[in-house]
């Protein structure tokens, strides 16, 4: 699960509209648009807002020691995930991502909650089960893109995504929260972010934008 952002990812990316917004740089504190690139932080797991030439600086795992690295933007719409090998994962709830922390050299289980991302200490010995029920899997880039899977309200779901994604989710829910259930209008917000990150994936299952 290792490798570099492609082409295309950097692409979309880092070519956008030239009129500056709202937003600055987190790196640089140039003014910068919508859209535009993120930069992770693998050790502390925050993402950065990064103008053009900020994110071509990490568009390689090994800049910055591998600690910063540029977001892609890739999302593949997997079909379901789960069965036996969900079940031995034991996430206690219904969406959670997975990614391969590098620093820890292991998959990381996260799943959204009111209090922010919360990492699951849980065995993840199932994990060989999914990648063989799903190789595509075996693609995922280290630390900046995630399986995301969604097991709730009658819908099994999975997508690979751009971490940022996961953390937007992560702060979906942190806003819209309420009570133990979390209410009709999360079920909504996460429905609608659900709707968009399908939206955002090639027809073609498995293919990397080229």
């Amino acid at each position: 699960m290792t490798g570099s952002a492609g082409i295309g990812d950097l692409k979309r990316l880092l070519i956008g509209p030239a009129s500056h917004g709202g937003v600055r740089c987190e790196l640089c504190a140039t003014p910068i648009a919508e859209p535009h690139a993120h930069v992770f932080n693998v050790v502390e797991r925050t993402v950065l807002c990064a103008c053009r030439a900020c994110g071509l600086l990490f568009a390689t795992p090994c800049a910055a020691g591998g600690h910063l690295r540029l977001v892609p933007d890739r999302c593949v719409a997997i079909g379901h995930t789960g069965g036996p090998a969900w079940d031995q994962l034991d996430v206690p709830v219904g969406v959670a991502f997975f990614f391969f922390n590098s620093a820890l050299q292991r998959v990381a289980a996260m799943y959204p909650s009111p209090a922010g991302a919360v990492e699951s200490t849980l065995p993840l010995e199932a994990w060989a089960d999914m990648v063989a029920a799903a190789p595509v899997l075996q693609t995922l880039e280290s630390d900046v893109e995630a399986l995301l899977v969604r097991r709730t309200r009658g819908r099994h779901e999975s997508f690979i995504v751009p971490i940022d994604l996961c953390y937007e989710l992560v702060g979906l829910v942190r806003r819209h929260w309420k009570g133990f259930d979390g209410g009709e209008d999360a079920a909504r917000e996460i429905d609608s972010f659900f709707a968009r990150v399908g939206a955002r994936c090639p027809a073609q299952e498995g293919a990397r934008p080229s």
